[in-house]
């Protein structure tokens, strides 16, 4: 059954703007009024060219930001939860959102194993959970992920990119997260792979009611999610609609009809 929320919508941007400070002191719009809800159990897949501001916008809306990354104009919430100045809130708003950020395979803790990877985010919040109430959470996960629960001993660099991203997705799991928030989610995954990862968010959408907002310039995944698609191109929206085929545009964004088709 899905989980009641305070929250009418999952996410709601209302004339979102981002800038993000350079080198030299300016800035630069990374996003420019963009407008979108997204419903509890909803997914929403962002696209656009590359600099369009997809994953400076879904870092923010995660929570995770980036350095000199900033809210300049309008207003986005998490689960009610402000992005702008969050405050005490943030933590909430990290526990309630999963974040994975682009490349997340690629950049998961050398040190640590397979294991404390995934459970990271359960162990840097309680130092008192239940060790063997953990293992039998990684344990379901990675056999969701279709890895083997002998992984959980070895570290990252023991697996293969495709692993390493499984992994990744794991970890942004482990809490059970309202939102997931995913840059590429699929990245290096096989066929039978890719559908079980696939398979896990729907089912979460199905039967927790997460939300999902997804990064990625894939038709198939848009089609495999059943998403709705917000069309970016130099920090503005140009596309809104669900799936591929059924976009409506804004005058200007003819020229990115054919990333989409």
């Amino acid at each position: 059954m899905p989980r009641r929320r305070d929250a009418d919508v999952a996410v709601r941007c209302v004339d979102l703007s981002l800038a993000r400070s350079g080198r030299a002191g300016g800035t630069q719009r990374v996003v420019d009024g963009v407008s979108f809800e997204l419903p509890h159990g909803g997914t929403l897949a962002l696209m656009g060219p590359t600099g369009a501001g997809k994953s400076s916008l879904a870092a923010v809306l995660a929570g995770a930001g980036e350095t000199g990354l900033t809210v300049v104009g309008g207003t986005a919430e998490v689960e009610g939860i402000p992005v702008r100045n969050p405050g005490r809130a943030h933590r909430q708003l990290t526990y309630y959102a999963g974040y994975l950020p682009q490349s997340a395979g690629a950049h998961l803790p050398a040190r640590l194993t397979v294991g404390d990877v995934i459970g990271e985010p359960i162990t840097s919040r309680d130092k008192r959970v239940n060790p063997r109430a953990l293992a039998v959470r990684v344990a379901t996960l990675l056999d969701e992920m279709l890895l083997p629960l002998g992984a959980a001993a070895k570290y990252p660099y023991e697996l293969s990119a495709g692993m390493r991203q499984r992994v990744a997705l794991a970890r942004a799991l482990v809490l059970q997260p309202r939102v997931l928030i995913a840059d590429e989610p699929f990245s290096n995954m096989d066929v039978e792979v890719r559908k079980a990862a696939r398979d896990a968010l729907v089912r979460r959408r199905h039967d927790f009611g997460m939300a999902t907002l997804v990064v990625t310039n894939e038709p198939e995944v848009v089609r495999e999610l059943d998403a709705d698609v917000l069309v970016l191109r130099a920090g503005h929206a140009v596309a809104f609609g669900h799936g591929t085929h059924d976009l409506l545009w804004t005058p200007s964004g003819e020229a990115d009809r054919r990333l989409v088709s």
